[in-house]
């Protein structure tokens, strides 16, 4: 137990900037096995943005609320994900093949393609969640879909990590410490720290963002699998973000659709 808990600890410094005890080691094979907890991270980033969002929409309008229940999101992962989403768009979108799309990607520099795509992302899952505020009749509220979308759009993140194969060369890449396929223990624990959340949610819901997920990872996985061959930590980044919005757009056609 004491070993799992530091996988998880490790996994938690690693994909978030929340502090975590001297006494955890770290090592490149650690943080491997520590990919199982990817999910699990979620609840922590998830549960953090849904109690901030309660506490702040009980004095400010809901919008205010979602904005800044977002940026404490952000903060806790450093944009982690949402920088892979960034590069991601201008190494897709500025690229004509596999070498300089990754150039592209390695690039510090944000470009139009970057640019435009994450204010885009970030506006797009804005508005959704200030319509579930205002459209909540079906026990889905703001506060409960981002308890459910955080861990579930990393779970498919985790999928595509475990079914396609790591197509960068060179080592020096944050992203090859966790560079292994999941073994099926591993694979099971992933896949019910992304899912059980999902319990939380009416049925019409639980099973609109199941397939917004599948929809997102499946098309996301072909895109990576026709230009570059395989993913990388950028595009794994892109992926959580994209599911994440479709996982909010899903359950807000839910509530719409049965209210």
């Amino acid at each position: 137990m004491r070993y799992q808990l530091e996988l998880f600890l490790t996994a938690l410094g690693f994909f978030t900037r929340i502090p975590v005890p001297a006494w955890v080691p770290w090592s490149s094979e650690r943080m491997s096995h520590a990919a199982r907890y990817f999910a699990l991270v979620g609840w922590v980033v998830g549960a953090a943005g849904a109690l901030g969002y309660l506490a702040l929409a009980s004095l400010l309008p809901p919008a205010v609320a979602v904005i800044l229940s977002m940026a404490l999101t952000i903060r806790l992962t450093g944009a982690f994900h949402e920088d892979g989403f960034a590069d991601s768009c201008d190494g897709l979108g500025g690229g004509w093949d596999k070498a300089q799309i990754l150039a592209i990607m390695k690039d510090s520099r944000i470009g139009s393609y970057g640019t435009i795509g994450v204010v885009l992302m970030l506006l797009a899952k804005a508005a959704a969640l200030v319509e579930i505020a205002g459209a909540a009749t079906q026990g889905v509220g703001v506060a409960l879909a981002l308890f459910v979308a955080h861990p579930l759009s990393r779970l498919a993140a985790t999928l595509l990590m475990h079914h396609l194969p790591y197509v960068r060369a060179d080592d020096s890449s944050k992203s090859v410490a966790v560079v292994r396929r999941l073994t099926p223990v591993e694979l099971a624990l992933a896949t019910g720290f992304g899912l059980l959340p999902l319990l939380l949610l009416p049925a019409s819901g639980a099973l609109c963002a199941l397939l917004a997920v599948a929809v997102v990872t499946a098309w996301t996985a072909r895109i990576f699998l026709r230009r570059l061959g395989g993913y990388t930590g950028d595009l794994l980044g892109a992926t959580q973000q994209a599911s994440e919005l479709g996982i909010y757009l899903a359950l807000l056609a839910a509530s719409r659709l049965g209210s």
